[in-house]
């Protein structure tokens, strides 16, 4: 079939949506299906273009069998709430021509809008009215809820027209996607049925991220020792996380050398906490960039305990992604969740991590002592064999191309009947 997707972030991003989408697209390209994607300029999580695709506007190029289509956009050095209002805006603008220029083109059997942002599902919806696609929301982050539980708009008006529009976008298509059965609770509060929901989890490569000994870690390349124990954040550092409670906890560990904090990614919140650690005088805590993809398995291997953190008010509106990696890897994480949220059930009922409530520090400090100084063997063998089982990248690709073809099946037979 021919497969659309509109998102913004793409290959080569390595982290969050991004990588997800470019694999998913990848994937389905190599099961002979024709698939284009019109997307952003790659600037995540560092939120800086990459310097081959500065100075240009509108790109075309093919990754993988994938037609890619990259427009221009603007990405703001310190990405606050009003700032990406305007860089998602301005890159619904540029998406226009090329959108225009696509319904000139060969009918796509179905069209995809990955969400966030939630706004350009407006592509995917006109293509459908347009063109007679199938459409198909697919969430990652429930964007709207996020924003309103965060407090980064303040504006009462402007988030119930959010809203509406948001629960617009979902009745209008045809199936709505998303990682986990906390956001699908979610989507069904908004009046979205679940019959017309799917899930489509996050996967891993089991085969490619697996336990690595210490031997294979990036120790040396961070200067770590044999004997230091090592607490380690990684992925994007942007403020749903809370990662203020990491350099509070450091603080508490000062006293014991050994114990070293490292915080590997980029991300809008990265130079606040590059200055509080300044101003703190923390040397316990060591920053690096993120590491390149072929790294990963080994930066995985590094730490003793990986931490996977988020505000309460963000519960069961993200799924972090970072887990799946740290599952994979046989890692011990500590983890904030709110009781009865997806993350806190699944990570109890498999016994596979740590639990802490959300912005708990004397509680965090308490199970960060407890992972480094008690045997995890139990919870790491968990942790893998869960990955093994149910996030294997091959069988929830495959499912997906299922209900694809389900989708595009039962449209064939409906112009059949009316035939």
């Amino acid at each position: 079939m021919r497969i659309l997707i509109f998102g913004i972030h793409y290959y080569p991003d390595l982290t969050g949506i991004g990588k997800y989408t470019g694999e998913m697209s990848a994937w389905l390209a190599s099961q002979g299906h024709d698939v284009h994607v019109v997307t952003a300029k790659p600037f995540y999580p560092q939120w800086k273009v990459e310097p081959r695709y500065k100075n240009k506007w509108w790109i075309n190029e093919t990754i993988e069998n994938v037609t890619v289509t990259r427009c221009p956009l603007y990405v703001p050095n310190d990405p606050v709430a009003s700032k990406k209002i305007i860089h998602e805006f301005s890159f619904l603008a540029s998406i226009f021509p090329v959108w225009v220029k696509l319904l000139f083109e060969k009918k796509f059997d179905v069209v995809m809008g990955i969400n966030p942002p939630f706004h350009l599902s407006v592509y995917p919806l006109a293509y459908k009215y347009l063109k007679g696609a199938k459409m198909i929301s697919h969430v990652q982050d429930l964007q709207v809820d996020v924003v309103n539980d965060l407090g980064m708009i303040k504006n009462q008006t402007l988030l119930k027209v959010m809203f509406r529009l948001e629960k617009y976008f979902f009745r209008k298509s045809d199936l709505v996607t998303t990682i986990s059965k906390g956001m699908e609770r979610k989507i069904k509060g908004k009046g979205i049925k679940l019959r017309k929901q799917f899930l489509f989890p996050n996967w891993v490569d089991v085969g490619f991220i697996r336990p690595l000994p210490e031997f294979q870690s990036l120790r040396k390349r961070f200067g770590l020792k044999e004997t230091d124990k090592v607490v380690m954040y990684s992925g994007n550092l942007g403020e749903k996380q809370g990662l203020e409670i990491i350099i509070d906890a450091a603080k508490r560990f000062l006293s014991q050398r050994e114990i070293k904090f490292i915080i590997v990614g980029n991300g809008g919140a990265k130079s606040r906490l590059v200055d509080l650690v300044s101003v703190e005088n923390l040397d316990n805590i060591l920053f690096f960039p993120l590491q390149p993809y072929e790294d990963l398995p080994s930066l995985l291997a590094t730490p003793d305990i990986h931490l996977v953190l988020q505000k309460k008010e963000a519960s069961d509106l993200v799924m972090p992604s970072k887990l799946t990696g740290i599952l994979a890897s046989g890692g011990c994480a500590i983890v904030t969740a709110l009781p009865e949220t997806t993350l806190f059930d699944v990570i109890d009922e498999h016994d596979m991590g740590i639990l802490v409530n959300p912005e708990n520090l004397e509680e965090f400090v308490a199970k960060i002592d407890f992972a480094l100084t008690n045997d995890t063997s139990s919870i790491r063998y968990n942790a893998r064999r869960y990955a093994e089982s149910y996030l294997s990248k091959p069988s929830i690709l495959d499912r997906f191309e299922q209900k694809l073809n389900q989708l595009i099946a039962f449209e064939s037979e409906v112009v059949t009947e009316s035939r």
